[in-house]
């Protein structure tokens, strides 16, 4: 018998679940790959895993089309971030990078595609809320 995301709340949020995960990730990493603190990497990514955490985590409290749009653009931000401020130099850094925003950008794209809840919020779609 074949499980329906749409009869279990956690299969249809795990792309939220997961992006709280990586921005959890992206938070910490300055510690795991000892950044400078205070510096341009270590800010960026506090910063950065702090607003894709929270969004997540807000979206999987409530379903709302412009968290998934700003996750989808803080992912963007932070896959391009390392050239963007020219510290592309920093392997590990831009690795980190451009892993954690392309995953995020992928699942807040494969979210806003698939999750009918989701659709019903799209700018346009004649609900409010």
């Amino acid at each position: 018998m074949a499980t329906h995301p749409e009869n279990h709340p956690s299969l249809k949020r795990w792309q939220d679940q997961l992006i709280l995960l990586l921005g959890l990730w992206f938070f910490v990493s300055p510690w795991v790959f000892s950044y400078p603190i205070p510096s341009i990497q270590a800010g960026t990514a506090m910063i950065s895993g702090a607003v894709m955490a929270i969004l997540a985590a807000f979206d999987l409290y409530k379903t709302y089309f412009w968290a998934v749009l700003l996750n989808l653009l803080v992912g963007l931000w932070v896959a391009l971030s390392p050239w963007l401020m020219k510290i592309a130099d920093n392997r590990e850094l831009m690795w980190n990078s451009l892993l954690v925003g392309i995953a995020v950008v992928v699942l807040a794209l494969w979210e806003m595609r698939t999750d009918p809840e989701l659709h019903k919020h799209w700018p346009g779609a004649g609900h409010a809320t």
